[in-house]
């Protein structure tokens, strides 16, 4: 698993650049917006390869299947 995290750059013009790391797909939208809200106007958005990436679920299921001959 790995660690989340949203780095914020404050430039002396007021300007925030905003980078969220750890999050896969579009949910880091949703972990960012009422952050974005209260730092006021989004100018742009750059959208790294996380955001496309598709999640990965897992399964424990294992199947066991013995034959056996009919000698």
């Amino acid at each position: 698993m790995s660690m989340e995290t949203l780095e914020f750059i404050i430039y002396p013009d007021g300007r925030v650049k905003e980078t969220v790391t750890g999050i896969v797909g579009a949910s880091c939208q949703e972990v960012t917006a009422a952050i974005e809200a209260q730092l006021g106007r989004v100018i742009s958005q750059e959208k790294t390869s996380q955001y496309y990436a598709q999640p990965v679920n897992q399964s424990t299921k294992a199947t066991n299947q013995a034959t056996f001959s009919d000698w």
